[in-house]
């Protein structure tokens, strides 16, 4: 994997694609922006206890120094750019918690060089902690430069993100706008980025030097292999994505699957790729809330993969009643998913901004009390696997891929959307690699009497 490099000439490289982006985000004629000097005194005040030096260009191409000052101290792999003056005072006058994040979407600020370290910003600001006279001074500061740019015409974005709609409920409405939101971005936006099979979850690294599509591959086949997948089986897939799991479950293991899921443009892929399978005696796929699923003790095994984060922590005794309803005694059940490592859904800067540009009903909560859940409708916990340096993996990985195929994502989606997506994996993986979240394949059977359909040890489970 390649993380962007920041000397040399390509640094004045990703200075001139950087001012390109710029210019694509605007529109109207050049402003003169005023206070470069109160701009660098505030810059200077908020990074002043900085560990390392960092290097930041102003909108009139003035370049300065900012936190530590001991010659020892190691340079910044990145470079922070602020095209505007608001980009600037925000970061003290503004009551938006994510305003920094905003101002690089809208374009106001970039990032030059090594895009990961400089999310790790965010520690230090949120960790800053200034004197009174320093926040008076900040204040001040920040209040002159504002003022100075009183009379300047603000320039008018053609892009901005888009909000999500505020979930309270996780209502089947409110989880299917949420779904709309998310994944009906665009098919082929998602194509210029995953996998072939375009599986839209946590891969499974047999060696870190393992390619996205092996390692995805490698996923399904885990997954169908935990599941004892047999020919003839009854196989669901909740939350089915554009079908890569059903279609492997079908191709290579002999099942008869059945895929649900709340995105109409999920669906209609997923509809052709099985056509051109030659699958669809075998395989179907619905628009379709797993509230809504019918029946009782119909299928043999069911898996459902980076989808329970969208139920709603109420709603997760609904979510697994429902899964052990529709299993057959001592059938399986497959929950992948993404877990927090403390108890409940929080509100923190990050719940913020997974909710408000990413993610409107997403909400996670610490394995432990996932489990209490599942085991308190009756499933019986065979299986527990933690997978979370593999979605380190798989998310840079996605990260890298994004970045190279940029001009072909921008077919699909605007720049804003397009750094909201590039910001939103980045920092996903480095909170999987803090351990501030996990993801775990927990397996489970419906209780009965007498043994689940598993082996003695779980030997069945690898190649």
């Amino acid at each position: 994997m390649t993380i962007p490099y920041s000397g040399g000439s390509m640094q004045n490289q990703a200075h001139t694609e950087s001012a390109m982006r710029s210019a694509s985000l605007h529109t109207g004629s050049a402003i003169s922006y005023r206070g470069g000097e109160l701009a660098g005194d505030l810059l200077i005040r908020l990074f002043q206890r900085l560990p390392l030096r960092m290097t930041v260009r102003l909108w009139n191409g003035d370049t300065l120094q900012v936190g530590a000052a001991d010659a020892q101290a190691r340079d910044s792999a990145f470079s922070l750019v602020f095209r505007t003056p608001e980009a600037v005072y925000s970061a003290v006058l503004g009551r938006d918690p994510l305003r920094l994040a905003e101002a690089y979407f809208r374009g106001d600020m970039d990032i030059e060089g090594d895009f990961f370290a400089a999310l790790e910003l965010k520690n230090h600001l949120q960790a800053l902690r200034l004197s009174a006279t320093e926040r008076l001074g900040t204040v001040f500061s920040a209040l002159r430069l504002r003022a100075v740019n009183a009379d300047t015409r603000r320039m008018q974005w053609q892009q901005t993100p888009t909000h999500g709609r505020t979930v309270k409920a996780h209502s089947k409405a409110e989880n299917r706008d949420a779904i709309h939101f998310h994944y009906d971005v665009s098919n082929e936006f998602y194509a210029s980025w995953l996998d072939q099979a375009m599986v839209y979850s946590c891969a499974y690294f047999e060696t870190p030097e393992a390619d996205l599509d092996t390692a995805q591959n490698a996923k399904l086949d885990h997954i169908c292999r935990k599941l004892r997948l047999q020919p003839g089986d009854e196989f669901l897939d909740i939350g089915c994505g554009w079908g890569a799991l059903v279609i492997h479950a079908a191709r290579h293991f002999g099942v008869h699957a059945r895929g649900v899921t709340l995105s109409p443009q999920q669906l209609t892929l997923a509809r052709e790729r099985i056509l051109a399978a030659g699958l669809e005696d075998r395989v179907s796929v619905e628009l379709q809330d797993y509230r809504d699923l019918p029946g009782e003790s119909v299928y043999d095994k069911i898996s459902s993969v980076g989808m329970f984060e969208h139920v709603g922590l109420k709603n997760l005794p609904t979510y697994f009643s429902t899964v052990h309803r529709l299993l057959k005694p001592h059938g399986l059940f497959l929950n992948h998913g993404i877990t927090h490592d403390s108890e409940g859904w929080r509100q923190s800067l990050s719940t913020d901004f997974i909710n408000r540009y990413v993610f409107p009903d997403g909400q996670l909560d610490n394995v432990s009390n996932i489990q209490r859940v599942m085991e308190r409708v009756r499933f019986e916990i065979a299986d527990v696997e933690a997978l979370r340096p593999h979605y380190a993996l798989t998310l840079r990985h996605w990260v890298t891929r994004l970045e190279s195929n940029r001009a072909r994502a921008l077919q699909f989606v605007n720049e804003a959307t397009y750094r909201v997506w590039r910001l939103y994996m980045a920092a996903c993986a480095l909170e999987f690699e803090s351990g501030h979240i996990g993801i775990y394949q927990i397996l489970a059977g419906k209780r009965a009497p007498g043994s689940l359909p598993l082996p003695l040890t779980r030997r069945f489970m690898y190649p």
